[in-house]
């Protein structure tokens, strides 16, 4: 049995279960972010760009440090982007051709481009501005498993309950008759999935396209295992038949057996399965003389190079429009539909540490956050925002924080989410039915957890018209989102008065200034008996409905 098909087996199963778990309410017994914790980019270019050390990050650095022992081990055996690479690479590969017969020297510029990626990720983070989320293998495949594929298999889940819906009622599955499957809908798919059909099909052109060439984490991985202690040894039984050169997934092996390229080798021991002489063997070595070190990393005057035009590009997003310097100065230009998710750091803080992962968005039970676009600027792609027509904030919900690695979303205890107001709602009179139409409505009123709307008679109308009372109100989104006015809703939240803070009690600080936060979503309203008439029974308008 090869066991490294068996530990890649258990590798991605235990990633896709965490994956599974990230949802509320949280599982105790282990974090649901490890993977994320385990990429040596997330971790240096987290720190970096935030300025601050991130203690959950640690694990990151600790693969750092058994790469310098095993080499690029973590590439072969549990990278879950990796893994699936290789599984697509099974399905897609062409039979019968030598992938590693690449010219030499297109081969040596392909592989310093993971380097030139590397260091432009970490030029831009010198000047705080995260593009980790661009490249992190961890971030990018937690982004097509979360967004893409669970949200398709729940829907096909949802389909077949439609499909077996007559046998199980011939059966008497009442169970199964009436179970519904809460779907899922996000933005960005087709440009995440156009991505990975990129990735897939590169493999026409080498085996593991991606981690070959295009990889910063691996480049970071090769950077410190040019030396390992534990590396490739091919003994004098060796009859220099190439196959273990035409075998290895990465390319590693030199047209001379005996030389093996360490930084490139991900220690698979493809080769010394595929040796008919079993002339190949990994083993501990302190050998002086380490082959294959010279030609894959770029020089110095070229790794510079990328490192200043990603601290270029940092410029040029720090002095866009878009980007945002500091929550308390003006001058900042932030559209009205970008509400970040309870708990959020200063946008600037936040930028710089959130990775894009969308974890936190596969996470929300209310399908509420939403990978943004250009909304915050270049700097804020895919991050998590707030859609309350899709769905409301439920107060009693703080798994968000709880999943985010970089701490771009702070974990929040439930009674601490509670007062981690992310906006306010605004009544749209001239939409409203009870302002604009006369019409008797009460579903904001009801369904508002935080009692942050009340009912009163106005003369502009004849009905009770709804009024918020914002020191009360968290921007939950609950009213918008079960507004009956069809299209935009005629009750919307904005991201005005946000309390968001990088440290301290949001409790403490909502009530020194005047806040009064305490949700209670089973709570019963009851309406004074003057605000309608029991007899009203108007239909309403067209192009409204309830």
């Amino acid at each position: 049995m090869n066991f490294r098909v068996v530990f890649q087996a258990i590798s991605l199963g235990f990633f896709l279960i965490l994956l599974w778990l990230a949802t509320f309410p949280l599982v105790e017994w282990i974090p649901v972010d490890f993977f994320l914790r385990l990429d040596p980019l997330v971790f240096s270019g987290t720190l970096i760009s935030s300025r601050q050390w991130i203690w959950t990050l640690v694990p990151g650095l600790a693969i750092i440090g058994l790469t310098l022992i095993l080499g690029r081990f973590f590439c072969g055996y549990i990278c879950p982007m990796g893994i699936t690479i290789d599984i697509s690479d099974r399905f897609f590969r062409t039979r019968n051709k030598d992938q590693n017969a690449l010219d030499p020297d297109k081969e040596v510029k392909l592989r310093k481009i993971k380097y030139f990626i590397l260091f432009f990720i970490l030029g831009m983070a010198i000047l705080s501005i995260s593009s980790v989320f661009l490249a992190s293998p961890l971030s990018l495949i937690t982004r097509f498993y979360g967004l893409v594929v669970y949200p398709g298999l729940v829907l096909m889940g949802d389909t077949a309950l439609d499909v077996l819906l007559p046998l199980n009622l011939m059966l008497g599955l009442d169970g199964l008759v009436y179970a519904e499957v809460q779907t899922y809908r996000f933005a960005t798919q087709w440009f995440i999935v156009l991505f990975f059909i990129t990735v897939f099909g590169l493999v026409y052109y080498a085996p593991r396209f991606w981690c070959r060439y295009l990889c910063p984490s691996g480049a970071l991985m090769a950077l410190a295992s040019k030396r390992p202690l534990v590396r490739r040894k091919v003994s004098a039984d060796c009859t220099d038949c190439g196959i273990c050169r035409k075998k290895c997934p990465m390319g590693a092996i030199d047209d001379d057996p005996y030389n093996t390229f360490h930084q490139e080798c991900i220690t698979c021991e493809t080769c010394v399965r595929a040796c008919p002489e079993n002339a190949v063997s990994f083993s501990l070595s302190h050998a002086e003389k380490v082959s294959g070190t010279v030609g894959f990393i770029p020089g110095r005057r070229q790794l510079i190079a990328s490192a200043l035009a990603g601290t270029g590009s940092a410029i040029l997003v720090h002095t866009g429009i878009s980007r945002v310097q500091s929550d308390f100065l003006p001058g900042n230009i932030l559209p009205d539909s970008l509400i970040r998710p309870p708990g959020a750091l200063l946008e600037e803080d936040f930028q710089a540490r959130c990775i894009s992962c969308g974890l936190c968005m596969k996470a929300c039970p209310t399908n509420t956050l939403q990978p943004t676009w250009f909304e915050a600027g270049p700097g804020g792609l895919f991050s998590p925002k707030v859609l309350p027509r899709r769905g409301p904030c439920d107060p009693l919900c703080n798994v968000c924080g709880r999943v985010c690695p970089t701490g771009a979303l702070r974990s929040l205890s439930p009674a601490e989410k509670m007062w981690a107001r992310i906006g306010t709602s605004t009544v749209i009179k001239h939409k409203c039915l009870a302002w604009e139409w006369n019409r008797e409505c009460l579903v904001c009123f009801e369904v508002c957890p935080y009692a942050a709307i009340e009912l009163k008679r106005v003369p502009e109308s004849s009905a009770p018209v709804p009024f918020i009372t914002r020191h009360k109100c968290s921007g939950c989104g609950a009213c918008e989102y079960h507004c009956p006015v069809q299209g935009s809703s005629a009750i919307i939240v904005e991201p005005m008065e946000a309390l968001r803070m990088n440290s301290g009690s949001y409790i403490e600080k909502g009530r020194a200034i005047g806040l009064e936060l305490e949700a209670d979503p089973d709570r019963e309203r009851k309406l004074p008996e003057y605000l309608f008439d029991p007899d009203d029974s108007e239909d309403l308008p067209p192009g409204f409905s309830f």
